[in-house]
């Protein structure tokens, strides 16, 4: 069975000579990187499995070294892989907060049960996030994630029910 994976960081460089490497962390909980952690490390060679012995803060990066990666040589080969998890491998989050890979593909419907189309995408915005739903006939609908537009999400059946604001079809 092949896994979608949950990026949580990209490894920047290497960080000293003994195989520890520099990475942007992706992830608002930055213990998801303590030592004893098992990720997927995806890079153009493939995907491995490999285990945190050391993490420590460097910054605004983190700086890890892996069990698997004895020397510089060695983590030299892993420059901009991404770093992954199994979706339920994620940190939890709290009650009404959701990752946006568990928002794909969810069927999305008005609160009087008209079918709108499936999110296909979550746009960061500043002000608030906008969810991309793309309609059987393939147009695009672009919904405000805001309380008063998004009214229930229900991530076990993939549903997500809105209430249509005056001109979001238009």
């Amino acid at each position: 069975m092949d896994t979608k994976r949950v990026a949580v960081g990209k490894i920047l460089t290497t960080h000293g000579h003994r195989g520890e490497v520099k990475i942007w962390p992706w992830t608002d909980f930055p213990q998801r990187f303590r030592p004893g952690t098992k990720l997927w490390l995806r890079s153009r060679q493939g995907s491995e499995r490999v285990t945190i012995t050391s993490s420590r803060p460097h910054g605004r990066h983190l700086i890890l070294k892996f069990a698997e990666i004895p020397d510089m040589a060695a983590a030299e080969r892993l420059r901009n892989a991404i770093l992954e998890v199994d979706p339920w491998e994620v940190e939890p989050l709290p009650p009404g907060r959701y990752y946006v890979f568990q928002l794909i593909d969810c069927e999305v419907f008005t609160v009087e049960g008209e079918f709108l189309g499936k999110l296909k995408d979550v746009q960061k915005t500043g002000a608030n996030d906008v969810f991309v739903v793309v309609t059987r006939e393939g147009r695009e609908i672009l919904l405000p994630a805001l309380k008063k537009v998004v009214k229930e999400i229900d991530i076990h059946k993939k549903i997500i029910k809105v209430k249509l604001l005056p001109g979001l079809l238009d």
